[in-house]
């Protein structure tokens, strides 16, 4: 199983925040210290309407595709429903060229009414228009025409980037992130551990060989300001390293082939050694 970390971006606390740094310079530098590290893909997630301040997951990605050359770049998950399709595509297939087709995009219907409510969109049709968007998207990406239009392809990029369905309990869409996407990404944050046994089963019997886990908070010095998320969070590693000892296996006899870690205090370190967890 491989051990990729999530990039937190807070206003109260930057991952690889330095005394006096910008926040460019924090987001740059966390890319930097991933990499050389030997981490296998950085990712981000996707809000904006939540009551903090986010950062735009693509931008994020893009700063981060400007200072590293091997890992892979993801988002787990871009709320599809959320942005016009067409738009959205062109955004995405400027990083795949511009990351040199390091991009793994996961995509979701969205799960929070707030973020649907600030921008005025249908927040209980979010599934139908998610479907609708996805299909868009893959013809603009196949350069096929789309409302009278063609968005011309960027060379090695036909077809897009490799797709994750963000989903956590819904047979239905598990099945379909067997059969017609690249992966299944269900979130340590609001997937049970049953959820998740049950939701393995769902995608192997349909074929699935890709399952990622994403947003798992860490702090194995179990920080006060991480009380409330340990609550929250049905898989952390808000704990002792031993008790993460025991998670980190848990995960992955599931069968899962990648977890992504994150950590709101940039403790990148906390991250490494609970991936080392894996060889002992």
């Amino acid at each position: 199983m491989r051990v990729s970390t999530m990039i937190r971006i807070s206003s109260a606390g930057q991952d690889g925040a330095s005394p006096g740094g910008g926040l460019i310079d924090c987001i740059t530098e966390f890319g930097r210290q991933a990499e050389a590290r030997g981490f296998p893909g950085i990712w981000t997630g996707d809000s904006l309407g939540r009551g903090r301040p986010t950062l735009d997951s693509l931008q994020v990605l893009t700063a981060l595709a400007a200072v590293t050359r091997r890992v892979e770049l993801g988002i787990s998950v871009l709320q599809l429903p959320l942005r016009n399709p067409v738009e959205l595509a062109h955004r995405v297939q400027s990083l795949q060229a511009m990351s040199n087709n390091r991009l793994i995009l996961g995509v979701g219907s969205g799960s929070t009414r707030d973020d649907f409510e600030l921008l005025g969109y249908d927040y209980d049709h979010r599934f139908r228009t998610f479907k609708n968007d996805l299909e868009i998207m893959n013809r603009v990406w196949n350069g096929e025409p789309v409302n009278g239009g063609t968005l011309s392809t960027w060379p090695g990029c036909k077809g897009g980037p490799p797709i994750l369905i963000g989903t956590w309990r819904s047979p239905r869409w598990i099945t379909y992130a067997a059969e017609q996407a690249q992966g299944w990404t269900p979130s340590g944050r609001f997937s049970s551990w049953d959820d998740l046994e049950a939701g393995m089963r769902i995608y192997r019997e349909a074929g699935g060989k890709n399952a990622v886990l994403a947003n798992c908070s860490i702090d194995l010095a179990e920080r006060p300001q991480s009380a409330e998320l340990a609550k929250l969070a049905s898989v952390n590693f808000i704990c002792p390293p031993e008790e993460a000892r025991r998670r980190i296996r848990r995960v992955e006899q599931l069968g899962f082939e990648e977890i992504l870690i994150g950590s709101q205090f940039g403790a990148i370190e906390e991250i490494e050694r609970v991936r080392d967890f894996l060889k002992t």
